[in-house]
């Protein structure tokens, strides 16, 4: 039940901001440096959207943005996808339990060379403006582009409570802003950003946060090397002989003492079940390319070239952002374990569990970045909130609106005005969800939109990619069974069977469900489109050859594909 919970927990901790605020959280005092940095990022995102909200007069300028460099969506989709609770719990993760917090670094990079090799190419030459464009390209569209606005709808809600959540408890800890404010504030920026400057607004608010995020991040390393020497072998070393002290000074031997500190630069610390271990994994690479507010990414870019710089140029700056976690974490051992302005006489982190970086921010850089890290930790979550509520908008009226209720005959400007209809809807929403949610445990939330992104969203992707077989039948229920299976295998998890609703023992033992709910979405789809012998299937099959080709060499891509 314990180490169930703490899987859960730590999934959020690296892709939502709730987790990261997982225990207890003391509201700390009014951050006023931390507020006017915020404050001044807010007034330049503003003028951006401005200036975007001008630019913005078609439905595809509100899609795509009109298009942007490779470079520039790389930026933007680190932006997207680092998330503040992965700066925040990742490093206090390491300080903790040392190696072990590296799987988080190595799950969440290792999800994009799939996206890369698998789908990239062929996502942008087969897309327009959702992933439901590519999931139904040769299939009947009601069907494929119903299941995919919904699942579309569940993975946004889900990350979106969390992240509401999150946002109310990372400022009251961060900035001393009650609750119901911060909440307030983040779901009318993240409205006004969409509303107005739609994917060029949003692109470019994510743009800045990476930028900010990578450069403080960086900042702090450099501070820690200075303090070690700029020797990753005096870090490590340095690192166990504070770990090995602690130990001692708790009343361990010496023997004892020294195996705990050298505990930390070896696996093993928690997920120990290997079935467990095999589902997280399963729900961190294959959910990353499930997930509709990235997959979104690759149709702002003007062609499948940049569509595959932008993978490349993501995959730097994700992977160097989750290299520079590693250093901070035991950074955060060898400068703060000591220092009593960061830990209190039992050894804890004053302010709740999640607090290295910030206190490393701090004994490195003073109150003056401590503020910038705090205005970055806020500025992460606006950027997430945006993307997930414009791929939501997306869904509604360009999937469901445009395409199935119109049959592809909309008005583009009654498509604009359901988006943003929809938009205020989502904020309104989001805000009222935040506050209803506030009180719980919404950790199990984030873990479900990876699992049901990997177990509904990725099996349709793939197998309508890249199997001849597949039929309309088969993409739409197979990947619904996906789904279902993963919502109710996390149902029957300790973590809302056991921990929501009281009961002694969970139904199903593990947390994750990802190690079976995708293979179930998969074998679905293999299953009914061998037995589908529709008239429909027929023409299903015979559309892969047109499908290849285009998605292969992007021939014919331009006419259909103006953006």
């Amino acid at each position: 039940m314990v180490r169930s919970a703490a899987l859960l927990a730590l999934l959020g901790w690296a892709t939502g901001a709730n987790a990261a605020i997982a225990g207890a959280v003391q509201q700390q005092s009014t951050n006023w440096t931390a507020i006017l940095m915020f404050v001044g990022f807010v007034a330049i995102t503003l003028w951006i959207t401005g200036a975007a909200a001008r630019r913005t007069r078609t439905v595809s300028d509100f899609y795509t943005g009109g298009g942007i460099t490779g470079f520039q969506n790389g930026l933007a989709m680190a932006g997207d996808y680092c998330s503040a609770a992965s700066f925040l719990g990742i490093t206090s993760q390491i300080f903790n339990d040392g190696y072990d917090g590296l799987i988080y670094a190595i799950g969440f990079l290792v999800g994009w060379p799939i996206v890369l090799f698998l789908v990239a190419e062929k996502l942008r030459n087969l897309g327009r403006f959702t992933f439901a464009d590519v999931a139904s390209y040769r299939f009947l569209q009601g069907p494929v582009r119903s299941f995919s606005a919904i699942s579309t709808l569940f993975v946004v809600s889900f990350y979106l409570i969390a992240q509401m959540v999150g946002a109310g408890q990372l400022i009251q800890l961060l900035f001393g802003l009650p609750y119901l404010y911060a909440i307030i504030v983040v779901g009318g920026l993240m409205m006004v950003y969409v509303l107005f400057g739609g994917m060029r607004a949003t692109s470019w608010v994510q743009i800045i946060k990476a930028v900010m995020l990578l450069c403080g991040a960086t900042f702090l390393v450099i501070g820690v090397m200075a303090h070690v020497g700029f020797s990753f072998e005096s870090l490590f070393a340095q690192a166990v002989a504070v770990k090995t002290k602690l130990a001692l000074d708790s009343g361990l031997s010496a023997g004892d003492a020294a195996a705990k500190g050298r505990a930390i630069m070896g696996p093993g610390g928690f997920i120990k079940d290997p079935i467990s271990a095999l589902s997280f994994g399963f729900a961190l690479m294959l959910g990353t390319a499930g997930l509709p507010h990235i997959l979104m990414r690759f149709f702002t870019v003007p062609d499948a070239r940049e569509a595959r710089k932008s993978i490349m140029w993501a995959t730097v700056w994700i992977g160097y952002f989750y290299a520079l976690t590693f250093v901070l974490g035991f950074g955060a051992i060898v400068m703060i374990s000591f220092n009593p302005d960061y830990v209190d006489a039992a050894g804890a982190l004053r302010g709740g569990n999640n607090m290295a970086v910030m206190h490393l921010a701090h004994a490195i850089g003073g109150n003056l970045f401590l503020g910038f890290i705090s205005a970055v930790a806020f500025a992460t979550i606006l950027a997430v909130v945006a993307g997930l509520t414009l791929s939501a908008a997306s869904a509604i009226s360009h999937d469901i609106y445009a395409s199935v209720i119109r049959k592809g005959a909309a008005d583009p400007s009654k498509e604009l005005l359901v988006s943003r209809i929809t938009t205020i809807l989502l904020g309104i929403a989001a805000i009222v969800l935040g506050i209803v949610f506030q009180e719980q445990n919404v950790a199990f939330m984030v873990s479900l939109a990876f699992a049901l992104a990997a177990s509904g969203n990725f099996p349709v992707l793939v197998m309508s990619l890249l199997w001849k077989g597949c039929t309309t039948n088969g993409a739409a229920w197979g990947g619904a069974i996906g789904l279902v299976a993963a919502l109710m295998l996390t149902i029957l998890s300790p973590v809302i069977w056991v921990a929501v609703f009281g009961f002694a023992q969970p139904v199903f033992p593990y947390s994750s469900p990802a190690l079976f709910s995708v293979p179930a979405g998969f074998l679905a789809i293999w299953l009914i489109s061998v037995l589908d012998r529709s008239p429909r299937g027929a023409i299903d099959k015979a559309g892969y050859s047109s499908q290849r080709l285009r998605s292969e060499t992007g021939i014919g891509v331009d006419d259909p594909v103006a953006h």
